[in-house]
C-alpha cells in the first residue's frame, strides 16, 4: 500500500502541473475583454474552444490506450500544455490566440486517460475513492493556484509575463522519472494485480452515458464560475489580482472537499454522497448571489467546497462501472464531460451579454439542479440504503 500511495502521489504531483495550465484563459478573461475589446461571448468561446478541443480528443485517447496500449509520455504532455499556455500572451490576433489555446488543450488531452487509468488500477480496492482522490485533488490543486500564478503574472508584468509559467512544466519534465519508476513496470504490475481482482463484464454504455451527462451539467456550473468569477467580482470594485485569489480560494476550499468527500463516499456510498454533495451546495450559492460581504465570501468557499467535492467520487464510480475501459471512461469524464460542460461558458457568457453577469451566475442554479436529477437517474447500487434492508 505505501508503495501504491507513493507512486500515485508521484503521478498527482504530475496531475497538479498539467493542470495549472488549465485556468489561465479564464484568469486573463477580463484583460483580454478589457484590451482587446472582446464581448462576453467572444472571451468565452475562447474557453470553450479549449475546453472543447481537449474533450473530444481524450476519449479517443483513452481508447487507445485501453485497446492498443499507446500512449504520450507523462512529461512530454505536460510540457506541451506548458508551453502554449504560457506563451499565449504574445498572440494578439484573435484566430491564433485560438489555435494556441486549441494546441494547449490537446497537451492536456493527452495526460489524464493513460495517468488516471494506471491510477484506477493501482487504487482497486474497497479505498478506490481515497486513493482516486489523491490523483484526482493534484489536478483540483493546480486548478486552484493556476489563476493566482496566472493573476500574480499578468498583474505585475501584463499577457507577457504568463511565460514565466512555463517553469514548473519545465521543472516537472525533467523530475518526473526521479518521483516515478518507470511507467512501464507500474502498468505491468498493476495491470496483472487488477485482473486477478476485477470482474470485468461487458461495457455498462446506458449507466456511463447517463453519469457522464450528468457530471456535463456539474462542469457546466463549475466552469461557468471560474470563468467568470474574476469579472464578477471585478465589476465589484475588486482588484483583479484580488478577484482570482478568491477564485482559487474557492478552488482550494473545493480541494479539501475532494479528499474529505472521496473517504466518506467509502463508508457511506458514492451515490449517496453525491447527491448529498450538490443539493447542500444550492443554498451557500444562493447566499453569495444574494448576499454582500462576509456572509457572500462564506457561502462562495461553502459553495466550492461542496460542488467540487463529488468530483473524484463519480471518477470512481465510473471506473468500477467499467474495469474494462478504465482510459475511456476517464477520457470521457475528465474529457468530453469537461468539455460538453465547457459549452455552458458560452451559453452563461450570451447570457451575460443579454442581461448582466449577475444574472448569468444565478441562473447557474438550473444546470445544478438537473445534475442531481440525472445522478439519481443513473444506474448504481445504494451502498448506505443496502445495509439497512
Amino acid at each position: 500500500m505505501e508503495k501504491t500511495t507513493r507512486s500515485i502521489l508521484g503521478l498527482s504531483a504530475a496531475h497538479m502541473v498539467n493542470d495549472i495550465y488549465s485556468p489561465v484563459l479564464p484568469a486573463i478573461l477580463p484583460l483580454l475583454i478589457l484590451q482587446n475589446g472582446y464581448s462576453y461571448f467572444l472571451a468565452g468561446l475562447i474557453v470553450t474552444a479549449y475546453n472543447l478541443s481537449s474533450s473530444f480528443t481524450q476519449p479517443v485517447v483513452g481508447w487507445l490506450y485501453d485497446k492498443k496500449n499507446i500512449r504520450m509520455p507523462i512529461g512530454a504532455s505536460v510540457m506541451i500544455s506548458a508551453f502554449f499556455m504560457s506563451f499565449i500572451g504574445f498572440v494578439e490576433n484573435y484566430w491564433f490566440l485560438i489555435m494556441f489555446a486549441i494546441a494547449g488543450a490537446l497537451g492536456h488531452a493527452f495526460f489524464h486517460p493513460s495517468a488516471l487509468g494506471l491510477v484506477s488500477r493501482m487504487a482497486a480496492g474497497a479505498n478506490r475513492g481515497r486513493l482516486t482522490s489523491l490523483f484526482v485533488v493534484g489536478g483540483n490543486l493546480g486548478f486552484a493556484i493556476g489563476p493566482i500564478l496566472a493573476g500574480l503574472a499578468v498583474g505585475y508584468y501584463g499577457l507577457h509575463g504568463l511565460a514565466l509559467m512555463i517553469v514548473p512544466g519545465i521543472a516537472i519534465f525533467f523530475l518526473l522519472n526521479k518521483v516515478l519508476p518507470p511507467v512501464s513496470e507500474l502498468e505491468e504490475h498493476y495491470t496483472k494485480e487488477s485482473r486477478e481482482t476485477e470482474d470485468k463484464g461487458p461495457f455498462p454504455y446506458k449507466p456511463i452515458i447517463l453519469l457522464v451527462t450528468a457530471s456535463a451539467f456539474r462542469a457546466w456550473v463549475i466552469f461557468a464560475s471560474v470563468a467568470y468569477l474574476p469579472t464578477y467580482l471585478a465589476e465589484t470594485g475588486m482588484s483583479l489580482v484580488t478577484a482570482n485569489l478568491l477564485t482559487s480560494a474557492m478552488l482550494l476550499a473545493g480541494v479539501a472537499g475532494q479528499v474529505i468527500g472521496a473517504g466518506m463516499s467509502d463508508k457511506y456510498g458514492r451515490k449517496e454522497y453525491v447527491l448529498a454533495s450538490l443539493l447542500l451546495c444550492i443554498p451557500p450559492f444562493a447566499l453569495f448571489v444574494f448576499s454582500t460581504g462576509i456572509v457572500s465570501l462564506i457561502s462562495l468557499m461553502a459553495f466550492g467546497y461542496l460542488l467540487w467535492s463529488s468530483f473524484s467520487v463519480t471518477v470512481a464510480m465510473s471506473h468500477e462501472m467499467a474495469p474494462q475501459g478504465t482510459g475511456t471512461v476517464s477520457g470521457l469524464m475528465l474529457g468530453l464531460a469537461v468539455g460538453a460542460g465547457g459549452l455552458g461558458v458560452a451559453v452563461t457568457g450570451y447570457i451575460a451579454d443579454m442581461t448582466e453577469v449577475s444574472t448569468a451566475f444565478a441562473l447557474l442554479i438550473i444546470p445544478v439542479v438537473i445534475s442531481v436529477l440525472i445522478f439519481a437517474a443513473t444506474p448504481y447500487p445504494w451502498k448506505s440504503i443496502r445495509h439497512k434492508i
